[in-house]
């Protein structure tokens, strides 16, 4: 069972959501449509490209693509008129400016707070001195240890 299940996962393609009444029929707008999908982000899915997902969204976009490249639009005239539609939340690599800092630098800043935390919790540790006992706790403690040994 183990065998089987590895042999399909070794012999597993991607499967594509592209239906066929979709696909151009010139192979070189086909290709660039299936490369501008590829970094086109399902609105719905949220994680996943267009090219792979079912979702009713994910075929418009697909189709709206098609239909650019056909008018005769650049690859980054088709991004541009996506990013005008859905925002800069359509891509998977959104710009660098101010409206995306967040995505950019949010996980950086997260990872460093935590090696902050982290930094911090052991100086701590490492600084924390026992109390000291007085000198009378500290006789009936030695007299305590006596009387078990």
């Amino acid at each position: 069972m183990k065998r089987l299940l590895l042999i399909l996962c070794l012999v597993a393609t991607p499967l594509y959501a592209v239906e066929p009444d979709e696909i151009l029929d010139d192979p070189v707008l086909e290709e660039r449509a299936r490369a501008i999908s590829a970094d086109v982000r399902c609105v719905v899915c949220q994680n996943e490209p267009i090219d792979s997902s079912d979702a009713g969204v994910a075929r418009d976009l697909r189709l709206i693509i098609r239909e650019r490249l056909v008018a005769g639009d650049t690859d980054q005239e088709v991004f541009d008129y996506l990013v005008l539609r859905y925002g800069d939340f359509v891509l998977f690599n959104p710009p660098w400016k101010p409206s995306t800092y967040a995505l950019w630098i949010g996980p950086f800043a997260i990872l460093a707070l935590g090696f902050i935390a982290v930094f911090i919790t052991l100086y701590r540790k490492r600084g924390a001195v026992a109390p000291s006992l007085s000198a009378e706790e500290q006789k009936k403690l030695d007299a305590l240890l006596k009387d078990k040994s």
